[in-house]
């Protein structure tokens, strides 16, 4: 379907059996003909004007609500949480005089910020409908809310003919890479949220607009993913991100056979793929795409690392100040959009992804990206979750890269030495960071801002440490008495230091250490903390004991090798 060829109207619902399922609620199949019935009842109930902001984490009660907006013709906000301080925003610009906007809740005691609150419940005793209501292909359906580097929602307006023609174009393509005629019967069950771009065009849209049909909750462990497989019929689908996906293999549940496993373009390893078809039985495709374009090409991974844009689509280089962008126009892209993304193109419609255009990072003359950084870092055996860091601030006029992991069976050296086989020597980290959990959003991603605040955070804790009794140096270091070595406790130093680029500039390319000066030993089982300061022109230390120092000395700063010669 051509932009060109967009109807006045469109229906809310593609040709179906309207006595057929859309939705899956609590096991019991909803038909669309039921579903209709309580969007138009809801509807009547709605105020007179005025936005709704859709906060309904039920799945099927977030449909029912924006489906009687819709019918409302009132413009539905998906902001990206629910956090007070996202609702007071909101409130706020009301109050200045924007569009008046009330909250869709489906949780009586959700705090939304002194917002008008209408409380979402499908009308049991709601006649089933017959017919479908049209919607204007130019009207304003949603307005996606995203967060911005400033932290306020950037609104992003999606009109119901690029709507569904996105819908459509992903439709078709999904049932083409699963062998099928059409999605019809598919029973979609989603690990995203549905006020996220992904999560409401590939459940709920997907459903209303693309044949399939919906399973209302939004499961989060893995014990509860498979659970909502197991409870919804065949053939089945699941819609997800790498984090997600991941986590579910590594629980090693069994799984019902899923013929479709759908995932948001992240650092996803081909192994982690193939892992994914054979504990179902499925294809998996991933989307790539972004909140001003909607979704731009998918590719099953297993197949290879080209993507194919969606029908319509075409995408191109063009240069602009200080470098080049890529762009994509056409299908549901009604005005040309400019990618966050680096490409390599084959043609108009197959490239690969480079990256994202500003996550590139420079480190001693080489150039690479996060994305592909995190990649090689994700596909290690026993790392269940693990993202680069690069600090802001510069050693010597070089930064060095930062690995964050949760990888409990594997050591700093293990991870290290796994990507040495990948990656160039300039951006194999130096220091390995190990976390319980990366601050990831319910969508799989890392934001900026939180992801800035965690390492930071993370960073500052890295003077502490722990000596386990199964330390490698105490098998050889007066065995049956086991004592640290102080290189051991120098090391430790060191590695503090690497985490703090601003007192490791003051020493040049090679510290000197100092007064060394060893009060106490350290013996197996001992939390150690160790404390940086300047101290002339070089950085004092001290190994803590609890208020109490087992070493301190001063590293000033030493020769280079060349002026040693």
């Amino acid at each position: 379907m051509s932009a060109t060829a967009v109807p006045n109207a469109l229906p809310l619902l593609t040709a179906r059996d309207l006595q057929a399922p859309l939705a899956w609620r609590g096991g019991v199949p909803v038909s669309a003909a039921r579903f209709l019935g309580q969007a138009l009842a809801l509807a009547e109930h709605l105020p007179a004007a005025g936005q709704p902001i859709n906060l309904c984490q039920d799945r099927y009660l977030f449909a029912l609500g924006l489906a009687a907006a819709l019918i409302r013709r009132q413009t539905s906000l998906l902001p990206p949480n629910a956090l007070p301080e996202t609702m007071a925003r909101l409130s706020a610009a009301g109050a200045e005089g924007q569009a008046s906007a009330y909250a869709m809740v489906d949780d009586a005691t959700l705090e939304v910020g002194g917002l008008q609150r209408v409380l979402v419940q499908p009308a049991e005793t709601a006649a089933e409908a017959a017919t479908v209501p049209d919607v204007p292909a130019d009207f304003e359906a949603v307005c996606l809310l995203t967060s911005g580097s400033t932290g306020a929602p950037q609104p992003h307006l999606k009109r119901w003919g690029a709507l569904v023609m996105n819908i459509v174009a992903e439709a078709e393509r999904l049932a083409a890479l699963s062998g099928q005629p059409s999605l019809a019967g598919l029973t979609l069950v989603g690990t995203v949220p549905p006020q996220h771009s992904y999560g409401l065009e590939s459940t709920v849209l997907l459903a209303l607009l693309g044949g399939a049909c919906f399973e209302a909750d939004r499961p989060f462990y893995p014990a509860d993913i498979a659970e909502s497989l197991a409870g919804v019929p065949a053939p089945r689908a699941l819609v997800t991100t790498p984090f997600h996906l991941k986590t579910l293999l590594l629980a090693q549940l069994p799984l019902p056979p899923t013929a479709l496993l759908l995932s948001a373009t992240a650092p996803l390893s081909p192994q982690l793929a193939q892992a994914a078809e054979t504990a179902t039985g499925g294809t998996l495709v991933e989307i790539y795409g972004c909140t001003e374009a909607g979704q731009v090409a998918t590719r099953r991974t297993t197949a290879g690392e080209t993507w194919h844009a969606l029908t319509g689509l075409r995408v191109w280089r063009e240069e602009v100040e200080g470098g080049e962008q890529f762009c994509v126009h056409g299908g549901h892209v009604l005005e040309p959009t400019p990618l966050a993304d680096l490409l390599a193109l084959d043609d108009a419609t197959h490239f690969r992804l480079l990256g994202r255009a500003n996550d590139l990072i420079h480190v001693a003359g080489k150039r690479s990206s996060l994305a592909h950084l995190n990649f090689h870092l994700n596909r290690i055996d026993g790392v269940e979750d693990g993202a680069f860091w690069m600090p802001e601030e510069r050693a010597d006029g070089v930064a060095r890269p930062v690995a964050f992991v949760v990888a409990p069976q594997r050591s700093d050296k293990d991870v290290i030495d796994a990507l040495r086989e990948h990656l160039e020597p300039a951006f194999v980290p130096r220091r390995v960071v190990h976390v319980s959990a990366l601050p990831r959003t319910a969508t799989g991603k890392l934001t900026a801002q939180d992801w800035a605040r965690f390492a930071r955070d993370a960073l500052s804790q890295a003077g502490r440490y722990v000596v386990d009794s199964d330390h490698p140096t105490f098998a050889g270091h007066f065995p049956g008495q086991p004592v640290l070595p102080g290189v051991a406790l120098l090391s430790l130093v060191m590695r503090t230091l690497d985490a703090a680029p601003e007192l490791r500039a003051r020493l040049g390319s090679v510290p000197q250490i100092n007064n060394v000066k060893f009060i106490s030993p350290v013996l197996p089982d001992t939390e150690l903390r160790v404390e940086l300061q300047p101290q002339g022109r070089g950085v004092g230390f001290a190994v803590l004991r609890g208020d109490g120092a087992v070493a301190k000395g001063l590293l000033t700063a030493g020769a280079a090798p060349e002026e040693n010669a």
